[in-house]
């Protein structure tokens, strides 16, 4: 009876992972590469990056929406700042917000895309400028990203 343990378990606990949209895939920019944990539905996208005291300087966070639109974030419970990169449905980067600071007051800023997106890609403050990212640069997304709700 035990023998069914075991696999039921790990079927639970990928279910589990997956149920909370975390899930990672690398992405490329601008001739650099990042681990980026996966935001694609709205639980995971409204958590974002809070409550992290650091982001490792290869790592970020990539969120996927199901259709374009102009997009706006606030940096609420979110304690490191970032730079916010915004992509269209054919990943090219249209915008971005950069060296934003976490929120200290409330109401929060709001951050807009100055372009309709599909993907928000949220990194280490001073990534975008060190690598030389630009408006127009290709957002390379390596594997799937799933599911997008």
């Amino acid at each position: 009876m035990k023998r069914w343990l075991a696999p039921t378990f790990l079927l639970l606990a990928a279910c589990a992972g997956a149920a909370t949209g975390n899930q990672a895939t690398a992405v490329v920019l601008h001739g650099q590469r990042f681990t980026t944990e996966l935001a694609t539905d709205e639980p995971s996208r409204e958590h974002g990056l809070m409550m992290r005291t650091r982001l490792a300087a290869d790592h970020g966070m990539l969120f996927v929406f199901p259709l374009s639109a102009p997009r706006a974030f606030w940096m609420k419970n979110t304690l490191i700042s970032l730079d916010i990169l915004y992509f269209d449905a054919n990943r090219r980067l249209v915008s971005m917000q950069l060296n934003v600071p976490p929120c200290k007051s409330d109401p929060c800023p709001i951050y807009p895309s100055h372009a309709p997106a599909r993907y928000v890609l949220e990194v280490s403050a001073g990534t975008a400028r060190r690598m030389g990212a630009e408006v127009g640069d290709v957002l390379k997304i390596e594997g799937d990203v799933g599911p997008v709700r």
